[in-house]
């Protein structure tokens, strides 16, 4: 079936009433096509290497599957049935959201374990009973090692985002969990990017020849976000975010910084400025990263400053602008950052405050890319008076000819 000219409704992927039901009121009319090709694969049994943009639907493609499966099982399994593994506590948390919001109605239990939460309460939930646990690598090391669970029965294995799981090191942490799994099993593999190290990672880890849906060309960026670089000396980006965000009159931003130092200080220059801002990075307790990431979906705060941690898993419906206040050291980040804008087919923008010191990094995105980046410039910008010349060397970048 050529799902790229053919609308495919959800009844006709093998779902069952209760979770087409679930579907119905979450307000999904109509598969993405991630969905569309992954859905009934997976429910032939069949091992998958998905790869699409962030925002094109990747949970729902194999949530929706794992829970027909399971509900066709019965419930009189032995528990842990199926381990979902992600890079970050953000994406964890995402992902448990979504499958609370697919199986409504259905007697399944998901739990995310991740760490800076104490690990007893993690080892009631085991102990209570589990269908699906979706977890970080290490914590979910740290629960194996001390004995906490035993994964002898996990029937499918879904490695979501493995990409960036490869770029944090989780490698070999990674293969430690795969020893404890059954060799029989089903594993799904999903990835926005297709680097040498995951094509390795297909190699030794799924069970058997494993389906490739690939729905978006590897390393390209959604057609549908905006992208502009404004190339201006890094002492004046501050300042510059500030009187664009005014300018604007963005409800919400996404900023991202290479550094928790960045970050932080970003946050207090903006909030100085009189916009509401806060930062996310490893640094930050648990509680207050959750806390920050509620604030800003509701709107409490308009900006948010976040490291690459933030880059996958947070899904925020609407994004209207993601800012790459300094630029990414590896390419394919660029993508997962504005791939948070621009989701599930709707139109976003990214713009990136770009210094002489990054042009090396802006030429690999670009090469990754294989086009060039609008360059724009902002006409009704003043720079700030400084006697250290920043306003003359602000000002000469910055001559105006149009407008973002």
């Amino acid at each position: 079936m050529d799902l790229n000219n053919v609308q495919v409704s959800f009844e006709q992927l093998g779902l069952s009433s209760p979770l087409l039901e679930n579907i119905a009121s979450l307000g999904y009319e109509h598969p993405t096509q991630i969905q569309a090709e992954s859905i009934p694969r997976i429910l032939e049994g069949k091992d998958i290497l998905g790869g699409a943009h962030t925002g094109t639907g990747k949970t729902a493609a194999f949530m929706l599957p794992i829970l027909e499966l399971l509900k066709r099982s019965g419930e009189a399994q032995p528990l842990p049935r199926v381990l979902i593994l992600t890079p970050t506590r953000e994406l964890a948390i995402q992902v448990e959201q979504s499958a609370c919001e697919l199986k409504a109605g259905l007697p399944f239990r998901a739990a995310a374990v991740y760490g800076g939460v104490k690990m007893r309460v993690q080892t009631a939930v085991f102990e209570a009973g589990v269908d699906i646990i979706i977890a970080t690598p290490g914590r979910l090391l740290d629960h194996l090692r001390q004995g906490n669970i035993n994964l002898g029965n996990v029937q499918i294995l879904v490695f979501d985002e493995a990409d960036r799981m490869l770029d944090m090191g989780f490698i070999h942490d990674m293969n430690k969990i795969v020893a404890e799994l059954p060799e029989q099993r089903q594993t799904l593999l999903f990835s926005a990017t297709a680097s040498g190290k995951v094509k390795r990672m297909i190699h030794e880890m799924l069970s058997c020849p494993a389906e490739h849906i690939e729905v978006t060309p590897p390393n390209s960026a959604a057609k549908k976000i905006r992208q502009n670089v404004i190339m201006i000396p890094r002492a004046c980006k501050a300042d510059l975010l500030a009187h664009i965000i005014k300018q604007e009159n963005y409800s919400q931003v996404l900023v991202f910084t290479r550094s928790k130092k960045a970050a932080d200080e970003l946050t207090a220059t903006l909030t100085t400025a009189g916009i509401s801002a806060a930062a996310i990075h490893k640094d930050k307790e648990q509680s207050e990263r959750i806390q920050v990431l509620n604030d800003f979906r509701s709107g409490a705060i308009k900006v948010l400053a976040a490291t690459d941690i933030a880059a996958r898993g947070l899904d925020i419906d609407n994004m209207p602008c993601v800012v790459n206040y300094e630029l990414p050291e590896r390419p394919e980040v660029y993508i997962h950052r504005i791939g948070r804008t621009g989701r599930a087919g709707r139109q976003g923008q990214a713009f990136s405050l770009v210094s002489p010191d990054e042009a090396k990094l802006l030429e690999k995105i670009e090469k990754l890319l294989k086009w060039n980046i609008k360059r724009v410039v902002i006409r009704d910008y003043t720079p700030p008076k400084s006697s250290s010349g920043v306003s003359r060397k602000c000002a000469k970048t910055l001559k105006s000819t149009r407008r973002l």
